[in-house]
Order: structure tokens, then sequence, then C-alpha cells
């Protein structure tokens, strides 16, 4: 067993492991911690307070926690952050001024405050050594241009997803998911692209959180659209629900009248759903995939 702290820095969901400096240290959740880095020194958010995990859990060895923020690490995270919109409107006169075709998204200081990224999206490859140039000639610090995907440029901006909630992937995930049509598939959506889409265009990351078991209960389900045989005679299918395992079935009687009634699933006669595997094949469809 090991003790460590859980911290999480800025613009990530995703809670890095530390060691905390003294093990008797009691840390206040989302108080200020200087943790070491591979990038060096780094301000971090605590998350949760010291506690013991099962050393197969840890990549050892484990970095240390520094020591608590004092106030005077707090000053100098609030200079950089506010350092940061006329970094940014520097920057974009620049691009403006060499024409590149490039999208900037943020910025960010180095704790030690000698380096400055840039993020920013585009399409294709972008030569930006021209750039580079006079950015750290402005600054006078070491500049960094990274490029991101259009998920990341979500997960960076952040904004309110369908749900009336933050967009998971800057809320609430670690890192991203796979997500495919498939998934839409088996909790009966429409595969409608304003419907299953996010922000970012993609396919909602939240559609592979109950995949497991919607994907279980798909193969339970009788086709919509098919027939199947019910205690009232046979029907078409009509539509599932997947939650409460009941199905709607229109049945036709001989007088030529129809009536529409929900069985549970479990009291129809019906061939079971088995995926093929050139379903599968169609259907792994990475979330990077524009929905056309």
């Amino acid at each position: 067993m090991a003790k460590i702290i859980g911290v999480k820095f800025k613009n990530t969901a995703k809670v890095y492991y530390f060691s905390p400096a003294n093990e008797k240290d009691k840390y206040q959740i989302n108080s200020g911690v200087i943790v070491e880095t591979a990038k060096g020194l780094e301000y971090a958010t605590v998350v949760f307070d010291v506690k013991e995990v099962s050393d197969s859990e840890l990549v050892h060895p484990l970095k240390p926690v520094i020591r608590k923020a004092t106030e005077k690490d707090e000053k100098i995270m609030r200079e950089n952050n506010k350092k940061i919109p006329d970094a940014l409107e520097f920057a974009e006169a620049k691009i403006r001024e060499q024409n590149l075709e490039m999208k900037l998204i943020g910025a960010e200081f180095s704790f030690d405050g000698k380096k400055l990224i840039f993020y920013f999206s585009a399409e294709g490859r972008i030569d930006f050594r021209e750039l580079v140039k006079v950015l750290a000639s402005h600054f006078h610090l070491r500049i960094e241009l990274r490029q991101v995907g259009i998920r990341d440029e979500t997960k960076i901006l952040g904004g309110i997803a369908p749900c009336g909630r933050t967009c998971c992937c800057a809320g609430a995930m670690s890192d991203f998911c796979k997500v495919s049509i498939k998934m839409a598939k088996n909790q009966g959506l429409h595969l409608n692209p304003s419907k299953i889409s996010g922000l970012c265009g993609r396919l909602m990351c939240c559609l592979s959180y109950e995949n497991d078991y919607y994907a279980e209960v798909y193969k339970k389900m009788p086709k919509i659209g098919g027939t199947v045989g019910t205690p009232e005679g046979t029907g078409v299918v009509i539509s599932n629900d997947m939650l409460k395992l009941i199905t709607k079935v229109k049945i036709s009687k001989p007088d030529g009248s129809e009536v529409y009634k929900d069985f549970p699933t479990d009291r129809l006669d019906f061939k079971r759903n088995v995926s093929t595997k050139d379903d599968d094949d169609e259907d792994l469809e990475d979330s990077d995939k524009i929905l056309g």
C-alpha cells in the first residue's frame, strides 16, 4: 500500500496521483499545491486528501508534492492568468498578419513563467515557424504552439451540451473514449446527426457510458418493424422500451382493425438480434468521423 493524494491540472478532468510531502500532512480539497512533473514545477488543485491505495493501481515511482501553495504561488498563478487575454490578442493579430489558416483556442503560461503555450486548431499542417519567432521576440519567453483536434478544442473551450450540463469532455472525462454509430443503434436512438452529435460535431461521448447495458439488452429485443408472435396473435414491432423491457406491437384483427398493445419482451416469440461481422465492421466508426 502507498499513500497518495489526487490532484487535477488546469483544463483537465483527469486525476493524477502524487506522493504527499509528509504523510501526516492534511490537504484541503480545492486548495492548491506545487508538484513536480516531467515539465518541471506545476500548480495543481487537490481533488482528495491523503489516502492509501494498492501498489497495483500505481505507476512507480510517484512524483512528490513539493509544498502546499503559498500566497506567493497563488499570486503567480493569478498574474499568469491575467496575462493570457493580452497574449491571445497579440497572437491573433500576428496570425491575421501572416494569413495563417489556424484558429487560436487558448493559451497558458508555465508556472515558472519561462514558457508560453498556445493551442490552436487547423484543417491541415501549418508552417508557423515565422509566427513562433515573432511571438518569442515579443514575449521574451520560450514559445510552444500545439495543434489540437476538434474534440480537444471543445474540451479546452467547454460549453453546455444538449442535456443542459457541461460537456462531458470538459467536466467529467479523464480521457476520450471511442464512440461508434453502433452504440446509438443499440440504444434505439434516431440516427439524426443533430440529435446524437455533441458541440464538436462528433458523436456524443455519453453514448459510451451505458453501452454495455444497451448492447446486452439489444440482443434480447425484437427488431423494429419485424414480425413477432404475441399471446393475442402475430403483430409488427412498433417500438422497444429498453429500460422496462417492454415492446409495443401493432396487431391486425380479422375485421381489418388494428390495435396497439405493450407486451413484456419475454412473452413474445421472435428471432433474437444477432449482429453479424459485416454489421460490426460497418458500425465501428470512430467518433472523429463527422456524421453526414
